[in-house]
């Protein structure tokens, strides 16, 4: 389909479109929105102390360089900021690594004011023998309405390994397109939402094997609460000829509140043979019987519910190989539960 244009309503997607059955863009947003307004950020952000270059986008403007080319081994943070009440803005950055280099990528969207609309496109390639470990965590207002796209190229013997964490907003979706390099390729592919109020998150990704011998590690885990809605929609396409293809997929939710809403689509298309693929899904409750046991070990209910719900959601944190990264994450998240 046509890619969303602010400028063009045309473009903005409803339920009728299978891939956005579940998150449907034009309910919330009929009319272009009024552009939004430059404004004046600081360097910073929630991986400042990670130190590294920074590659910065406030309301849509790029505050220096708008492109950026990996060598050697060098952390990026990239930042997308949104400061706008009722406006809307876009922004497009393209990565470049060299062949060989070590990219640690920390991407942030961070969001003040109200109801903004925001819409970015990233486009990134990994050749040969480079590595990237990108991590993405997205903090917007429960009024914001956000749509991220990230296309990821990989050649044979490149590593990717990407965490995106959201709270979500009024409607927000993280979609990536991966084209996956075949030999040698390792990817990982992790997300992690936890909701609360309305918000609304959709993770949506598709990773197309084209090579022989390619591999794909995938898991996300969610919380909702309250009214939140989370969405998962994840497909492997494993093309023919891409014999040798190992590629797992899991979702897991927790439901947390009796209004609260899971929608998950797991897919595998598979069109080679010679391949071993599979994919689970499970959405469910609190276990009745660990609360039950830290209780009767005095601990209050409310503290028993939030540690049961942190331990499920940190195996995805555990995954982030980027130990201050990973730390940056465990503290934002803990925050929220």
């Amino acid at each position: 389909m046509t890619a969303l244009d602010l400028r063009d309503p045309s473009t903005f997607p409803s339920r009728r479109v299978e891939a956005w059955k579940y998150t449907d863009l034009a309910r919330v947003l009929r009319e272009t929105p009024p552009p939004s307004p430059p404004v004046t950020i600081a360097p910073g952000g929630p991986f400042a102390a990670l130190g590294g270059e920074e590659l910065a986008f406030a309301n849509g403007r790029a505050v220096g360089a708008d492109a950026f080319v990996a060598s050697g081994e060098q952390t990026l943070r990239l930042r997308f900021v949104s400061d706008a009440t009722g406006t809307g803005h876009s922004a497009a950055v393209r990565i470049a690594v060299r062949p060989g280099a070590r990219l640690t990528l920390l991407e942030s969207h961070e969001g003040a004011g109200a109801a903004y609309v925001a819409n970015y496109r990233l486009e990134l390639d990994i050749p040969a023998g480079a590595e990237v470990t990108r991590v993405v965590l997205v903090d917007e207002p429960a009024d914001a309405i956000s749509v991220a796209v990230t296309n990821v190229k990989t050649a044979p013997g490149a590593v990717y390994r990407h965490t995106a964490i959201t709270s979500g907003a009024r409607l927000q979706r993280q979609e990536t397109h991966l084209a996956h390099g075949g030999e040698g390729t390792e990817i990982t592919l992790d997300g992690l939402y936890a909701l609360s109020g309305e918000r609304h998150a959709d993770l949506t990704s598709v990773v197309r094997h084209g090579g022989l011998n390619g591999v794909t590690s995938q898991l996300t885990k969610g919380v909702v609460r309250d009214t939140a809605r989370g969405v998962f929609q994840g497909k492997i396409v494993v093309e023919r000829g891409a014999d040798g293809t190992d590629a797992r997929m899991g979702h897991h939710a927790l439901i947390l509140g009796e209004r609260a809403e899971v929608d998950a689509k797991p897919e595998l298309e598979i069109y080679a043979d010679d391949v071993q693929c599979a994919h689970g899904n499970t959405v469910g409750n609190l276990d009745e019987d660990a609360l039950f046991y830290l209780q009767a070990r005095g601990l209050p209910a409310d503290e028993a519910r939030a540690l049961l719900t942190q331990a499920f959601l940190f195996e995805v944190v555990d995954r982030i190989v980027h130990e201050g990264a990973r730390e940056e994450v465990r503290s934002w998240l803990t925050a929220r539960l």
